[in-house]
């Protein structure tokens, strides 16, 4: 969910194991890389790093999709954890980006943090629909376009209701679908080889693509800059690019990339 170095100022801190970190990253270097992000030394909070990514992701979404008058009804979907805490600041920044969101939130995070996501939400009048079959697929019908912030990195098994049958109508829908990380259903160690769930038509990688993404051929967004491409090999090559700005060869450092647009 987290690892995004974003809008940040550069510094440096020392994290020596990940001087060879690969080109995509796997459940272990990914959590890992959190833990140290929010350690002491790391200084970051959830928050930042959550205000940060949401903000990226509403970013790709405009634009990968900026035309209004065809894409202006985005449903964004939230799960109870990070990831949906991603989705409820990216539909908060879509809102002031001129697009109508309508937030789709049926399993609500304990966390007072995402309480105050959704509070603030609501605050600007954006719709919520219920959490049945029924709303979310008139939802879908009525949507030009997608976000999905159910699961992440973090996400094993079988989706649970109410994400199982989400996840099913979204596998079925022609609507665009944006992806935050890795798409939900997805391992992130091996993705969907059994091709069970869904395709995005476009992918937002948080600080480096995850190994279960290495077959994705959508428009994948990641590096220093905002940019996408849909070529695979480009894809391992901005990665590993993007990590080496990160390590600091000479001292092991890793270093955080100042850029306005970094996702």
């Amino acid at each position: 969910m987290l690892s995004k170095l974003l809008h940040v100022t550069p510094a440096t801190f020392r994290l020596q194991r990940y001087y060879t970190m690969p080109a995509y990253l796997g459940q272990k270097d990914a959590q890992q890389l959190d833990e140290d992000l929010m350690s002491d030394e790391g200084a970051f909070k959830l928050e930042q790093l959550m205000e940060l990514a949401g903000l990226s992701c509403a970013q790709a979404l405009q634009d990968a999709y900026p035309e209004l008058s065809k894409y202006r009804k985005v449903l964004v979907c939230c799960g109870p954890g990070n990831q949906g805490g991603d989705g409820l600041v990216a539909i908060r920044h879509l809102f002031h980006f001129g697009y109508k969101p309508l937030l789709y939130y049926p399993k609500q995070g304990s966390n007072e943090f995402y309480k105050k996501l959704r509070k603030q939400c609501l605050n600007l009048s954006i719709p919520e629909i219920g959490s049945s079959e029924q709303d979310f697929q008139n939802a879908l019908d009525d949507a030009d376009i997608v976000m999905d912030a159910i699961f992440g990195f973090s996400f094993h098994g079988d989706p649970r209701p109410p994400f199982d049958t989400v996840i099913s109508a979204l596998k079925q829908t022609k609507k665009p679908i944006v992806s935050v990380d890795i798409p939900s259903g997805w391992t992130v160690e091996e993705g969907d080889p059994s091709g069970r769930f869904f395709v995005p038509s476009v992918l937002v990688s948080l600080t480096a693509p995850k190994l279960g993404v290495r077959s994705y051929k959508g428009k994948h967004y990641l590096g220093q800059s905002l940019h996408s491409t849909t070529d695979r090999r480009e894809v391992q090559a901005r990665s590993a690019a993007l990590q080496r700005l990160v390590a600091n060869s000479r001292h092991h450092r890793y270093e955080r990339i100042n850029s306005l647009q970094c996702i």
